[in-house]
């Protein structure tokens, strides 16, 4: 699977528990939307990578990717500690300069 550098490099964070490289790999005016809510900026991200990870110690294995430069579709299999693990999450991504500019998880 071919995937952009940004989403590896979230993918990894993401794996390894790291809020600080997940949130760097989002533009300085990033969204997020997650679970009804919006995070926006990277401090609103990582406060709530943290709190995500603290709570639900998820992790993420990439099962496909469809995109381009601009916008793209991750499926990712997610397993942690929260009810219905693993699961399989859709991530839509718009891409900015290479950062995320945003990011709806469904």
């Amino acid at each position: 699977m071919n995937l952009p550098e940004v989403i590896k490099d979230l993918v990894n964070a993401q794996n390894n528990f790291d809020s600080s490289a997940y949130t760097n790999c989002f533009s300085e005016t990033a969204i997020v939307f997650d679970e009804g809510k919006n995070h926006k900026g990277k401090t609103e991200i990582k406060s709530w990578i943290e709190k995500a990870t603290k709570e639900y110690n998820a992790k993420m294995k990439a099962l496909s990717f469809e995109g381009d430069a601009e916008k793209g579709e991750l499926k990712a299999e997610v397993s942690g500690t929260f009810p219905g693990s693993p699961l399989v999450l859709t991530y839509d991504f718009e891409f900015d300069g290479g950062y995320i500019g945003s990011l709806k998880i469904n």
